[in-house]
């Protein structure tokens, strides 16, 4: 006798369906509210037994879920968005909560479940950290190009790149004809541009410190040309455990670098980026893929011919893909290494 259950996150509640094989019982219903504190307790019904599987895909919100999950002893299954929702088919019906738990409450009792990679908790931690840097580095960029924009609006002298700049920034305080208004939004832009570093400072030491200690992100900063502390533990992280990909092209695929092939009967053309898996995995190879442009890359020539045929973006693109290949590698070389926690952070 076993429990095979699936569950279906949202904000505001979390619907289960779960088969006794025993019994043949189903059983279906809410968490609600979805958090922590109410899901333990209701895991409780299944206390004592070692037989109880849950699949839940792999969605904003599964981290709670699977960690109370193993905190209670529970088998957890951190389903593959695409690939579950290939699994479903054709849509017939309207799609639901309800329809998506017994969903995987079926693909657990058939052993279908597409399984993807759950992260050991210094790695979610990590993701945490990595995230955070994005999200701060693309609001300063924001307000660099607002800067910007404003200039060039008005009539100003362009200072691209150059705002960082003590000169730049003491030109800027001057009258430089900017109207009323515009000075106010340069200064305000510059302001917000000084808590945003002060802030990303001491997340970039944190990661820079983790990645200089641990072995899979030196290995792929030594190895990789355009790698650095920053893309390694991103790749280290979000790439995930590479041994459970069976070839390099899959792991270009989890990345969504790979380019989509459509059949003729569908509405968009073909040669899309499939754009699956963390966005952030993708800008971090993209960004190291445009250092194939400098003459000591040893995918410069390669890049030098792509940007000549097409242009620098799909060269970037082009390299980013082998940096993704060539990372599958040596964390597969690398083997258990490559994930062991980092003492001491």
């Amino acid at each position: 006798m076993a429990i095979a259950g699936g569950f279906d996150i949202h904000r505001r509640q979390v619907t289960f369906d779960y088969l006794d094989t025993g019994t043949g019982q189903v059983r279906r219903g809410r968490i609600d509210p979805a958090c922590r504190q109410r899901l333990r307790a209701w895991l409780e019904r299944f206390a004592g037994r070692d037989d109880v599987t849950f699949a839940v895909e792999g969605c904003t919100g599964w981290r709670f879920v699977v960690e109370e999950l193993q905190r209670a002893g529970i088998t957890a299954l951190l389903a593959e968005p695409a690939e579950t929702a290939h699994q479903r088919g054709p849509k017939k019906r309207a799609k639901t909560d309800r329809a998506d738990a017994r969903h995987l409450r079926t693909l657990v009792a058939e052993g279908r479940v597409p399984v993807s990679w759950i992260p050991p908790g210094q790695a979610r931690e990590l993701r945490v950290l990595l995230q955070l840097y994005r999200d701060l580095r693309e609001e300063h960029t924001a307000w660099t190009q607002r800067i910007h924009a404003t200039l060039f609006h008005q009539g100003v002298p362009s200072l691209a790149g150059r705002l960082s700049d003590p000169r730049a920034r003491a030109l800027l305080e001057q009258d430089i004809g900017l109207s009323p208004a515009g000075a106010q939004a340069v200064a305000v832009a510059l302001r917000r541009m000084d808590d945003l570093e002060a802030a990303l400072a001491p997340v970039h030491a944190r990661i820079a410190a983790f990645a200089r200690r641990q072995i899979a992100c030196k290995a792929l900063a030594a190895e990789l040309y355009g790698v650095g502390p920053l893309v390694a533990a991103i790749v280290r992280a979000f790439l995930g455990d590479a041994r459970r990909f069976s070839s390099s092209a899959q792991a270009v695929r989890h990345t969504g670098l790979d380019v989509t092939v459509y059949s003729s009967d569908d509405k968009r053309a073909p040669g899309h980026l499939s754009h699956q898996g963390p966005p952030i995995l993708r800008w971090a190879l993209f960004e190291a893929g445009h250092q194939g442009s400098r003459a000591s890359s040893p995918d410069h020539l390669y890049y030098t011919d792509v940007a000549a045929r097409i242009d620098a973006n799909r060269a970037a693109l082009s390299v980013a893909r082998k940096l993704a290949r060539r990372s599958h590698h040596i964390l597969r070389r690398l083997g258990d290494q490559a994930y062991a926690p980092l003492p001491g952070w």
